[in-house]
């Protein structure tokens, strides 16, 4: 049997578009937590370095999703490189007025238009869509793509962290801002690949893709689940604390992220035919019930990193069938739009799930705050689980959503 993954990279271009998305994206996990890392030690107040990093994440939230939209009218490259362009600068003086220790409010304005650094896993999985659009492939491509987000977020928060705290507090943003920049050069310049504009119907108004009813339950559904990671951070590091071994929480991180990896990459091998949205059913079903152990795994770090790798196996599953089904249910001309969305969806649920795992912490105790795993899981199955009939009923349909064709 051939290796499905050779097969893909078989494909003109895909290894040199891949890397270059690889470290481009890499900034999507080192810029939030490295501008922390670089104003708690210069400025001493993390609530200033708390904001700052909340006024790029949200932002970020926000524009990436309309840069996305303008890539699917006019193409990547006319909107790729001035964005960058701006986010390289803004990111620039934020680091400039780090250490230069100027005005607050250089800093904010700094990180604001910083956020209008693209979604480049959209931009990679529209290239991926453009070579193998309606093949079996483009499943293993998705899965492929999950398990490198996977690594994005396992590596560049610790990448971005170190640097800072082993060289200077301007290391890890520094190091950032370079990834993006070459990156995205480096990306751009594989025209080759660069998908094609593709006009939408003539008929349809042209709405956001936010609009699709198929996105708006995709993307809900990705705020529960990023909400779900983010409460099996903050909990590790909280519970590993409490046990008198802080230094374990790193761990504990690393094998609920390749719990999802191995089983991501094991998917996307088998190429399973169900319709995608009973998968997507099934994997959120998996993760919600996986996050139950959860709940008496504080007694000892074994204990709690073998419940913690449990309860990841399904989170690349849900990722991978989730890309899959933006990929059939919205219309080829915002393809890229949509894929942001749901990024977005998981950036989002990743902030308000570590804001609310915190509260519950500090008021309830480090063992409570998995509860929020456990509700945001809930949450989860209960939104795919009502959404059945849309996700099964649209398949690159107007903004309407009107036709109705299986989603196989």
């Amino acid at each position: 049997m051939s290796n499905p993954y050779a097969e893909i990279f078989r494909a003109k271009g895909a290894k040199g578009f891949a890397a270059a998305g690889f470290v481009a994206r890499l900034p999507i996990a080192m810029a939030p937590i490295g501008i922390v890392a670089m104003l708690s030690q210069t400025h001493g107040e993390y609530w200033l370095a708390g904001a700052v990093s909340a006024t790029f994440a949200f932002t970020n939230a926000f524009i990436a999703p309309q840069i996305s939209r303008l890539v699917d009218r006019v193409g990547q490259t006319p909107v790729v490189i001035p964005a960058t362009i701006v986010s390289v600068a803004a990111f620039l003086v934020l680091i400039t007025a780090t250490n230069q220790d100027w005005p607050a409010w250089t800093l904010f304005a700094s990180a604001f238009f910083a956020a209008t650094m693209p979604s480049m896993p959209a931009m990679v999985r529209a290239r991926w869509t453009e070579i193998f659009r309606n093949r079996p492939e483009l499943n293993t491509a998705f899965a492929f793509e999950s398990a490198a987000d996977e690594l994005v977020y396992i590596s560049g928060a610790s990448i971005s962290v170190g640097l800072a705290v082993a060289l200077f507090p301007e290391a890890g943003m520094l190091t950032s801002t370079t990834f993006l920049a070459v990156g995205t050069i480096a990306f751009i310049l594989q025209r080759s690949t660069e998908p094609k504009i593709r006009g939408a119907h003539e008929d349809a108004p042209q709405v956001s893709a936010i609009r699709l009813r198929s996105v708006q339950i995709i993307t809900i559904a990705l705020i529960f689940v990023g909400s779900i990671f983010a409460t099996a951070e903050v909990s590790a590091v909280a519970i590993t604390k409490e046990l008198g071994q802080p230094g374990a929480a790193s761990v504990v991180i690393g094998v609920y992220a390749v719990g999802s990896f191995v089983v991501g990459l094991i998917l996307g091998a088998l190429n399973p035919r169900m319709p995608l949205q009973r998968q997507l059913l099934i994997a959120v079903s998996v993760l919600a019930l996986t996050a139950l152990p959860l709940l008496v795994a504080g007694t000892s770090v074994t204990l709690l990193a073998f419940a913690v790798f449990v309860s990841g196996i399904a989170v690349s599953p849900t990722f991978i069938t989730a890309f899959g089904l933006i990929e059939r249910c919205v219309p080829e001309s915002m393809l890229t739009e949509g894929v942001t969305w749901v990024m977005t969806g998981i950036g989002i649920g990743m902030a308000l799930g570590a804001f609310v795992t915190g509260w519950v912490v500090d008021n309830f105790g480090a063992q409570n705050g998995f509860w929020v795993s456990v509700a945001a899981g809930a949450a989860t199955v209960l939104t795919v689980a009502i959404g059945q009939k849309s996700l099964a009923g649209a398949r690159h349909g107007h903004a309407s959503q009107a036709v109705a064709l299986p989603a196989e």
